[in-house]
């Protein structure tokens, strides 16, 4: 294939990829959005394979085979629960490509460069690696955060900031020696002494970020690996991964400044490692003891309060994804529609451990979109509630986020659920959330505590509902 029918094959894949990304903004549209994108990166692939400057067709074949397998059996093992460390994972993956892209593509450039030509590629060549660099490393802690495997509590170190800079400051000194005329062997020294500064970076960063913000940061590292991705195209010459690292990396940031304003939180705090939070705060709010004591309620009682309820709120958390809960809790709701209740979903734009986490599971459970609601959309509505059922969130529901200034969440934008008549709250225990902060929730006049293993409790609550209600419940009703 020609270069010109190249390019031209390169700017459709690119609208393709554009067109995807709208389709994706959208759940009505997902579906279409996701094949315009896997049309768009087929396409991408078709050409290059036939580009003549692919020649080594068996090495092609071979990486394509192994990476379509292990591709497929991740999408088949990969619980959707384990989604967030799995987008992580391949947020690594790309920057690791672009630091031995930009390290390969150093020592063997494509084509003889000199003078202000050769400049401008070892910039591009030291820029790409130090994001690509940040970006690995910064993806596997935060990897490791989502798994539980690190603590989700941020690292705070005394002169965190300055340790910082100065981690910049001597990669900007170790470039100067980079960019100095010499042989390729020479300057590789410099080259890798800045790939480990900046891997060092990027552990620092993710590492001083508290697990309730690590929806955000799983967007931010989405960004990293786009522009990680751009660089990678620069140093290539390659137009499209140019486009595709530009799209990637300016929606998560777009994504990400919109998840910073759902949670009230400063896109530089996201950026720089934890920037402003203070090491020395006040512990969040008085122990569970003093707070008031916890009224439990088993399965057919909370059927029996949704039963005679007419308006009724559903919150799902990541306790309802760990436990597929989804399912009945769907049938649940058909039935008391069926009853005549206004039933309603609501979600909290970080609710889960990836944006939109909630959205596809009731997605999955064919949850229809118009009952659906963001947490703007439906916060005013809960003094108009009967009944608040709470599957497994808790951060997203605390009130502590509004009103106790000593709490790490303290200025994150909650779901108002205490302000209805009645709440439940599921959980497997009065284990604090994500966060490592208590619920004062937990202790409300008008909540009670459903405890157990969710997809249980639900199964409980719907096997009630499909019973004929007490003589007593139909004549209040």
């Amino acid at each position: 294939m020609t270069e010109s029918p190249l390019t031209v094959a390169y700017l459709l894949a690119g609208v393709l990829f554009i067109l995807s990304l709208g389709g994706l903004s959208a759940q009505e549209t997902a579906r279409r959005g996701n094949v315009l994108g896997i049309t768009g990166m087929l396409l991408a692939m078709g050409v290059t394979a036939a580009s003549p400057a692919v020649t080594g067709y068996p090495v092609l074949a071979g990486a394509l085979g192994v990476g379509t397998l292990i591709g497929a059996v991740l999408a088949a093992r990969v619980a959707m629960t384990s989604m967030p460390e799995l987008v992580a994972v391949l947020h690594s993956f790309v920057g690791a490509a672009a630091v031995l892209v930009g390290i390969s593509g150093y020592l063997a450039p494509p084509t003889e460069l000199h003078g202000v030509a050769r400049t401008i590629h070892d910039v591009e060549t030291f820029l790409g690696v130090f994001i690509g660099a940040v970006t690995f490393t910064g993806s596997i802690v935060a990897f490791g955060k989502l798994r539980g495997t690190l603590a989700s509590r941020p690292l705070l170190l005394p002169a965190r900031h300055w340790a910082n800079l100065g981690i910049v400051a001597g990669c900007v000194v170790v470039g100067a020696y980079f960019l100095r005329d010499q042989p390729p062997e020479a300057g590789l020294r410099p080259l890798l002494a800045m790939t480990a500064l900046a891997g060092l970076l990027g552990i620092h960063l993710v590492m001083a970020i508290g697990g309730a913000d690590m929806p955000v940061v799983v967007s931010m590292l989405n960004s990293y690996s786009g522009w990680a991705a751009a660089s990678a195209g620069f140093m290539l010459g390659n137009d499209l991964l140019i486009i595709t690292g530009a799209l990637v990396g300016s929606s998560g940031l777009i994504l990400s400044i919109i998840m910073c304003r759902a949670m009230n939180r400063s896109i530089t705090n996201v950026i720089f490692g934890g920037f402003g939070a203070e090491a020395g705060a006040a512990p969040a709010r008085a122990a569970s003891a003093e707070q008031g004591e916890v009224v439990s309620v088993d399965a057919p009682g909370t059927a029996t309060l949704m039963r005679e309820a007419r308006r009724i709120v559903i919150v799902p958390g990541y306790g309802m994804a760990v436990a597929q809960a989804q399912y009945p809790l769907w049938e649940c709701a058909r039935l008391l529609k069926a009853g005549g209740a206004t039933v309603r979903f609501a979600i909290h734009p970080v609710a889960g451990r990836l944006p939109g986490h909630m959205n596809v599971l009731l997605a999955e459970a064919k949850v229809p979109y118009d009952i659906v609601l963001e947490m703007d959309e439906i916060n005013e509505d809960f003094p108009e509630t009967d009944v608040v059922l709470v599957i497994g969130a808790n951060d997203i529901v605390n009130p502590g986020a509004l009103d106790d200034p000593s709490s790490p969440i303290y200025g994150m934008p909650v779901l108002e659920v205490w302000k209805a008549k009645a709440v439940v709250v599921m959980k497997r225990s009065m284990a604090s959330g994500y966060a490592g902060v208590d619920n004062p929730l937990f202790y409300g006049e008008n909540t009670k505590m459903l405890f157990g293993d969710a997809k249980k409790n639900v199964d409980a609550i719907l096997a009630a509902l499909q019973q004929p209600a007490p003589a007593g419940e139909r004549a209040a009703a």
